[in-house]
């Protein structure tokens, strides 16, 4: 068992001293990631623009009018709140805009019972969840910096709860991994593996390196799996897979967060600090 603890504290301290130098630029791909999936489904909702307003009024029931209504505010919002994300201008509002988008795209486009989109969409949620965290300790430490001689009334409390809540619904993108597709023994390996790391970022064991892992993990799964560009571009599962693509992209994003700020105050990281 020393051996192993061993091992893997040279390959934390290997990890660390290799990804020193990307250390500041982190919290910003982090950021684009993010709402790079905001950005894709505003484009392809205005390319497709016809269709999809068929689509809301013939299967959907929305009335001639509301569709316009519901797809223009959907592009408004995405593409406002994203570049409020990227800017870290009025970040709180622009993820209860974005969070507002995913909910009512699920609701508007009947999706709650499609189980691999409403798995991915948690995950989305949870990258959501990450920024909110990451918004609410910046605006609190900048509190503390212009009153310093005050007690801190804290929202820390407030932002812990959000990063605990962000780390669990980000990992349910791999429980869409191991239930869908054939179940081959490489499968198997990759969802055991996926869904351990996925634990250890849930009770905030080693996870930092664990996030990292599962961004690597993903970025080889998602030029594998969700390679929309060797596609034809009139296929009808095309669009699906490039969503697929973006999306995992954002969450990606939420795990680079996570590697940005630490997994908080409750996890087990934090309370090994304090022994």
């Amino acid at each position: 068992m020393e051996s192993v603890r061993r091992f893997s504290a040279n390959i934390e301290t290997l990890i660390s001293k290799t990804a020193s130098p990307l250390k500041p630029v982190i919290p910003v791909i982090a950021r684009f990631l993010l709402v790079v999936t905001f950005f894709e489904d505003s484009i392809r909702i205005i390319a497709q623009w016809s269709d999809q307003l068929v689509y809301l009024e013939r299967y959907r029931g929305f009335y001639n009018g509301a569709n316009h209504i519901f797809l223009s505010l959907n592009v408004f919002i995405m593409c406002t709140g994203s570049l409020m994300v990227i800017a870290k201008k009025y970040s709180e509002c622009a993820v209860a805009g974005l969070f507002a988008v995913v909910i009512s795209q699920t609701i508007g486009y009947g999706l709650f019972f499609d189980f691999n989109f409403f798995l991915r969409n948690v995950s989305i949620l949870g990258g959501l969840l990450m920024l909110l965290a990451d918004s609410l300790t910046h605006n609190n430490n900048k509190r503390k910096s212009l009153f310093p001689g005050l007690p801190s009334v804290s929202r820390v409390d407030r932002s812990t709860y959000f990063q605990l809540a962000g780390r669990i619904l980000l990992i349910f993108l791999f429980l869409s991994f191991v239930f869908a597709g054939e179940m081959t023994a490489l499968r198997i390996a990759a969802s055991v593996i996926g869904l351990v790391a996925s634990a250890m970022v849930v009770i905030g064991f080693k996870a930092k390196f664990s996030a990292l892992f599962l961004v690597l993990f993903l970025s080889v799964f998602n030029v594998i799996i969700n390679n929309w560009w060797t596609i034809h571009h009139n296929h009808p599962t095309r669009d699906f897979v490039m969503y697929d693509f973006f999306q995992t992209l954002s969450i990606m994003g939420g795990l680079l967060l996570l590697v940005s700020m630490g997994p908080g105050g409750i996890s087990v990281d934090e309370k090994k600090k304090n022994y």
